[in-house]
């Protein structure tokens, strides 16, 4: 609970800006006193600054879900995740070959595809250990360093291995969506794998359930005009809707 609270308080003030202690505590719906401690927390770590009365996010400071292991991050709007990933499944075609990046709103599409006549090429070990045993889905594992916190594979073996694979389809993950139409990330090894997906696809869907909008994250992964599809949750942002459709995206809703 703690961990989520925190990660909302995060949420709150880059997408609102400073906030009052008396806000935060009606948003999350818990004590005033509760606030102030996670306040503490995440102004020890730097993640933001108390301010008279309440909060706000430090400059550049990093997403504060990048602190937190990959076990307490996949705890967080699970409902929205699992809707968004049993959309997506359902553009997966029998036969494909599905290239999955890290996320856990892309482990929730991996649960989605067991039992599917499909190959898998990941750099994701939490998808591994969804998909491993499971005797329909062909599994490819990329090589590369292992990011233990975050169960990944990244750096340069990772990207030549992409380098060496064709999909017909890549689902990315993404920690924020710019109403510009920037996909984010927040870790900067992590950025060019994720180029590199979608230089190995023929398409590419990008996954982001309601929170991701602004989200978080400093580093640009890429324009919404280099994607084919977005699949998201009801109630996507109306202006978030105007730039899906200039830059030609299409929105597919969970």
């Amino acid at each position: 609970m703690q961990a989520r609270r925190e990660a909302e308080i995060v949420r709150v003030l880059r997408a609102g800006g400073p906030a009052t202690v008396e806000d935060l505590a009606r948003t999350l719906s818990v004590s005033a006193s509760t606030v102030r401690r996670d306040l503490a927390r995440l102004d020890a770590r730097g993640t933001l600054q108390r301010v008279r009365g309440g909060a706000a996010i430090t400059a550049g400071a990093e997403d504060a879900d990048r602190d937190l292991p990959f076990e307490r991050v996949v705890e967080h709007d699970v409902a929205d995740k699992r809707a968004v990933g049993a959309r997506a499944a359902a553009m997966v075609r029998d036969g494909e070959v599905v290239l999955l990046d890290i996320g856990t709103t892309v482990v929730q599409l991996a649960r989605e595809l067991v039992g599917r006549p499909v190959t898998v090429i990941t750099s994701s070990l939490a998808v591994l250990d969804v998909l491993r045993a499971d005797p329909a889905v062909e599994l490819i594992m990329l090589g590369g360093v292992l990011r233990p916190a975050y169960l990944s594979l990244v750096g340069l073996l990772t990207e030549t291995a992409l380098g060496q694979v064709r999909a017909d389809v890549a689902f990315l993950g993404t920690s924020g969506v710019r109403t510009g139409g920037e996909v984010l990330d927040s870790t900067r090894v992590e950025v060019q794998v994720k180029r590199s997906m979608i230089a190995a696809a023929d398409r590419c869907v990008l996954l982001a359930d309601r929170h991701k909008f602004p989200g978080s994250g400093g580093l640009k992964v890429c324009d919404l005009s280099d994607l084919s599809a977005l699949v998201t949750n009801q109630g996507l942002p109306e202006a978030m809707v105007t730039t899906c459709r200039q830059a030609g995206i299409e929105v597919v809703y969970a």
